[in-house]
């Protein structure tokens, strides 16, 4: 018999083609192939003589049962009822036998019950944390993130649109908006922010100048990436930002010391480019992969800033899984400024530190984390790292060219399907550094 390609299916099952309807077929949807151009007719005719042999079977059954309500003919006038009756029974009937045939082959049942209420506690779209920091130089500060989490496509990452709010015990105030998607497969990245500030700064020694100050720094800002990815974990883009920064002194012996030190505040603006590789699992709980990120940012007047300087970056972090579910993390990063301003010079980026009071043209640091997993849910983490200052500047300490941190603590993962976490750690540096973090992801 030849077979012809292309031709009509099953009723019962799509994957099946046939040169006949068939009324049913011998084994589950996905068992048989589709016959068509490339199978040989003896393949077909084995179907077939199955296909049959269900057939007979299912009007043998068809017959007996009409038989038997033939004899109750005179008391239904529904004909058509008897008829529809008849053939339910016999379709009842032919199932299970169907189905036993091929018992170990039908895919386990699922509870229908049970699977919308798992599906809709795991699909939750809302992401609630509260932040909290403490420490001698920033004081307390309480405050919370609020986002809406989103998936565009099943090979995209999870995207987050979300506002951020603290206030601390020096009544300083820092709001924000933020956005970081990814759409097309994972092909198209974008980052967007919009912080507004206003902070109340108390140094001890500013700068490591042996100078007491207190500051009011006024701060609005916006920031964007685009990245493209290239070729597998590759991606290049670009990116902007666009800042008002006003540095005030509490009083005029602090706008003196202002003056002296040569700190003011500027307008700024700039683009650059980015190159990037990432091959984390996961973007906020990597468990392994590499991430490198090289950028640059060109602040120019001609952009609109008051000042001309230029910044680049370069951040490379290493994730290894061992036993038990540990993950073992390493960072390299650095900052390099070019003819920047006091303010907009490289900093310490530590936890423990306060951003922003100890400067520096460049600086380079090296952390190493030990992220540990009790269960499903709850794990501690060991840090430690040193950051170090250099090039020619007033503004780095007189005491120190480099500034160690170490610490711990314990996280907890909130959204384990897009694996997000909770984490409260101690972090304590030098020269009166430390602090406790309350916040939403890892330090990075």
């Amino acid at each position: 018999m030849a077979v012809d390609a292309g031709l009509r299916h099953c009723r019962y099952c799509p994957e099946v083609a046939t040169n006949e309807y068939t009324p049913i077929c011998v084994r589950p949807p996905g068992v048989w192939r589709k016959i068509g151009a490339g199978h040989d007719e003896a393949e077909y005719e084995v179907f077939l003589t199955k296909g049959v042999a269900i057939t007979d079977d299912i009007s043998s059954r068809a017959s007996t049962v009409n038989l038997r309500l033939a004899q109750f003919k005179t008391a239904w006038n529904g004909r058509r009822f008897v008829s529809c009756v008849a053939v339910a029974w016999a379709l009842a009937f032919a199932c299970p036998t169907a189905a036993s045939a091929q018992e170990s082959e039908t895919p386990p049942v699922v509870d229908a019950a049970a699977a919308p209420v798992e599906q809709a506690h795991r699909s939750s779209p809302w992401l609630l944390v509260p932040v909290v920091s403490s420490s001698p130089k920033l004081g307390t500060s309480f405050g919370g993130l609020g986002a809406f989490l989103h998936k565009f496509d099943p090979l995209s990452r999870v995207s987050v649109f979300g506002l951020t709010y603290q206030y601390t015990s020096t009544h300083s105030t820092v709001a924000g908006a933020f956005a970081r998607t990814s759409f097309g497969a994972d092909h198209h990245r974008i980052v967007g922010i919009a912080g507004f500030g206003f902070i109340k700064n108390n140094y001890e020694d500013y700068l490591g100048s042996g100078q007491p100050l207190k500051t009011n720094d006024d701060l609005k800002a916006l920031a964007g990436r685009y990245l493209y990815r290239l070729k597998g974990d590759w991606f290049v883009g670009v990116q902007g930002n666009a800042a008002n920064y006003q540095v005030l002194g509490e009083s005029a012996e602090d706008d003196l010391a202002l003056e002296t030190l040569g700190v003011r505040g500027f307008e700024s603006a700039a683009l650059g480019v980015v190159v990037m590789q990432d091959s984390r699992d996961s973007e906020d709980m990597p468990t392994q992969g590499w991430y490198l990120n090289l950028n640059n940012l060109a602040y120019r007047e001609a952009l609109g800033g008051a000042l001309s300087f230029d910044s680049y970056r370069a951040d490379l972090r290493g994730f290894w899984r061992h036993g038990g579910g540990h993950v073992l993390a390493f960072r390299q990063n650095n900052w390099l400024t070019s003819d920047a301003p006091l303010a907009a010079q490289a900093a310490v980026i530590l936890r423990g530190y306060k951003l922003g009071e100890y400067l520096a043209p460049y600086m380079s640091s090296f952390e190493a984390e030990e992220r540990l997993s009790f269960s499903a849910r709850w794990g501690a983490t060991l840090f430690a790292g040193v950051a170090g200052l250099y090039g020619e500047s007033d503004a780095t300490s007189i005491n120190h060219d480099f500034y160690p941190t170490v610490g711990g603590g314990v996280h907890f993962v909130i959204k384990p399907d897009q694996r997000m976490l909770v984490n409260f750690e101690y972090a304590q540096g030098i020269e009166g550094n430390r602090g406790v973090f309350l916040k939403f992801g890892y330090g990075w």
